[in-house]
């Protein structure tokens, strides 16, 4: 077989996926391509340096501590601000909401578009240090403000059901964006060689049901009643089978991929040291839950479904578990056995 007819001639790209898709919307305008595009271009450039951080002295700490209590690497302000430009330059945004930052970041008047951003510039970025895989998370709203007037808190405040698109971007082995629109999610991989993310997996789904839990069992001693005796039945099952893999990375999107290609439930509950949990909703819980459903698996909060809770702060926190339906409905059954 000759060298070129390895080549794919109708290749794919997640360009043309978000074109064709964004085509068949009623009403649409072309500028959810425009946004996702420059998006694309931020990812791609942040997996650029994120390839050579220990070589140019990207890790180690900014100095700094986030409006989370995080602390800053250099990577992330680095990805925190090439997202904000890149974003901005799209002229299809009003306002933002980023980890990173404090406030609400409005976009300048003359750049302004009708979408609203949250994101997480780079979860994980404890990992950087030790070359465990860290990634982006975003969601994509409508503004719900008058065009005309100043954009608000309020216009990022919305519960995620009202996502318009979602995604993350993974920094492993090979850089890779999961990507929603509400049709389905679907998997691209970054092909170094071309510099365009190619469909590798179309409408994925997660199984009903895994083999392996992931959660921080080092706070096992602030755990709620219910987290204890789930874990136990997951490690000494009473009807015989086997016990449950432990897997936890520590980096949000690795554990939340791996659960979606293997099947599994993924758990930062509320405990005594974290009452509220520590997972942020907006940009964080939010996409992550969107996408999981479109994959066919649950988010919930032990209490309620994620994307219905009502957002009343920019960085609120809210207990996240998430992942196979059957896996997440048996943890449920433990919630209401300790109310």
């Amino acid at each position: 077989m000759s060298d070129q007819s390895a080549f794919d001639t109708d290749v794919w790209t997640l360009t043309r996926f978000v074109i064709e898709t964004g085509r068949q919307a009623k009403g649409a305008t072309g500028e959810l391509t425009q946004l996702i595009n420059s998006m694309l271009t931020a990812i791609k450039t942040i997996s650029c340096a994120v390839r050579k951080a220990g070589l140019v002295h990207l890790q180690g700490l900014a100095g700094s501590v986030n409006v989370t209590g995080d602390d800053v690497k250099k990577l992330d302000v680095l990805s925190n601000d090439m997202f904000i430009n890149m974003v901005q330059a799209s002229y299809s945004t009003c306002c933002m909401v980023s980890e990173e930052n404090k406030d609400l970041i409005v976009t300048p008047k003359e750049k302004r578009g009708k979408y609203v951003v949250c994101f997480d510039p780079l979860d994980g970025s404890s990992n950087i240090d030790c070359l465990a895989s860290i990634g982006t998370i975003f969601a994509i709203y409508k503004r719900i403000s008058e065009p005309e007037g100043e954009p608000t808190d309020q216009d990022a405040l919305q519960p995620g059901n009202q996502i318009v698109c979602a995604g993350y971007a993974l920094y492993g082995s090979a850089t890779l964006v999961a990507i929603s629109t509400g049709s389905g999610l679907n998997f691209f991989m970054l092909d170094p060689a071309i510099g365009e993310f190619i469909l590798t997996e179309r409408n994925v789904k997660i199984k009903p049901k895994g083999k392996t839990y992931s959660l921080n069992e080092g706070y096992a001693k602030y755990f709620h009643p219910s987290i204890t005796e789930y874990l136990k039945h997951k490690k000494f099952p009473e009807d015989g089978g086997s016990p449950y893999g432990a897997r936890y990375v520590g980096s949000m999107v690795s554990d939340i991929h791996r659960t979606i290609a293997y099947g599994g439930i993924f758990m930062y509950p509320a405990n005594e040291k974290s009452p509220k949990g520590k997972l942020r909703l907006l940009y964080e819980c939010n996409p992550i839950a969107f996408l999981i459903e479109q994959a066919g698996g649950l988010a919930t909060t032990g209490t309620q479904r994620i994307l219905d809770v009502q957002p009343e702060a920019l960085h609120q926190r809210v207990p996240f578990v998430v992942g196979s339906s059957d896996d997440v409905n048996e943890y449920l059954s433990f919630v209401k056995k300790h109310p």
